[in-house]
């Protein structure tokens, strides 16, 4: 069994988005969640989770340091970590969101002690493996990490890349998007609404090669030189200029289809257009991937399901007053 260490406030999407990197995902309590299984270099590439543990246990109801080292010396007499003793050790422990009264210190201090006892060598400073003891809401979860993601979303601002445009996603919500499109290794993922190419910045950077559309010509220009800067050398991408609702693409060309459509009013186009626009781009997608992603500001739904696809996801995002972002996650299979 495996704890999962969510980020951000949005533990349904959060445990959505990880449930891409590992198997039987449920939340626990405010920011934690376990699993039967996972990936840990797909959980390096996840948005809003912080780390993985290979559990050596779990309470739950009234959890405390002391709780918490019976975990410890429970775990340590019934699981062989004869080749973790190979290495140094710390323990870290966590409140996560405030959501309980539990002393960190008394946790790091009472479960270190229990794996002096065991025999491990201890480096507060720079250990080769860590123990997490992490609290939340009367519920604490013990392991080892095995995997922690990559936080460095804030060298991506898009303020700071070389073409930038108003209205650009956040780079942690861009990613966490990708990776529900099915971004990863040995993929194609498409945006065939691509603004500034945020979304494929991030499908690019966890292995996916990333194929882009829009129909304005400056964005074409603008996303080629953001991808130029921020892929590696052996992602491929290619931008085109195109409709989004008839792209040229053969069927099946890609696995997956991540896009923003436009909000209704900020968007340039007439407001009985819009419709139109989405609708089309729906099915279109739906022709040329078998999973999708698609934002807004409003749930199209029933357009989605008219154009072939299942919803197997729905989640309402808030971005500030004014904004609430719909996320339909689809199956075309």
């Amino acid at each position: 069994m495996y704890g999962l260490e969510l980020a951000g406030e949005e533990d349904a999407f959060a445990a959505r988005e990880a449930a891409t990197a590992a198997s039987g995902v449920s939340v626990l309590a405010p920011g934690l969640a376990v699993a039967d299984a996972v990936a840990p270099e797909r959980v390096r590439g996840l948005a809003y989770t912080h780390r993985a543990l290979d559990l050596l246990g779990r309470v739950e109801g009234g959890a405390d340091a002391a709780s918490a080292t019976a975990v410890v010396e429970s775990g340590l007499r019934d699981v062989a970590d004869a080749e973790r003793r190979e290495g140094t050790v710390a323990v870290r422990a966590r409140v996560v969101r405030d959501s309980a009264d539990v002393s960190t210190g008394a946790a790091e201090r009472e479960c270190g002690e229990a794996l002096v006892e065991a025999g491990f060598p201890v480096d507060l400073d720079d250990p080769d493996h860590v123990l997490r003891v992490l609290f939340a809401d009367g519920t604490c979860l013990v392991g080892w990490v095995v995997a922690e993601s990559v936080r460095d979303f804030s060298t991506r601002k898009p303020t700071d890349r070389p073409f930038f445009q108003p209205g650009s996603m956040a780079p942690m919500d861009a990613r966490a998007y990708a990776n529900l499109a099915g971004a990863g290794p040995g993929t194609r993922v498409l945006d065939p609404m691509c603004g500034t190419g945020g979304t494929l910045i991030e499908a690019g950077l966890v292995g996916s090669d990333v194929l882009g559309a829009d129909a304005q010509a400056k964005m074409v220009r603008g996303t080629r030189e953001n991808l130029a800067r921020y892929l590696p050398g052996d992602v491929e991408f290619e931008v085109i200029r195109g409709d989004a609702t008839a792209l040229g693409l053969r069927d099946d060309a890609v696995d997956g289809v991540v896009f923003d459509a436009p909000y209704g009013r900020q968007s340039k186009i007439a407001r009985h257009r819009l419709a139109d626009l989405v609708e089309g781009a729906l099915s279109e997608a739906f022709r040329v991937a078998p999973r999708g992603v698609l934002i807004a500001d409003r749930s199209w739904r029933a357009e989605a399901e008219a154009a072939g696809w299942s919803v197997t996801d729905s989640f309402e995002r808030r971005v500030h007053r004014s904004l609430v972002r719909h996320v339909l996650v689809l199956d075309g299979r």
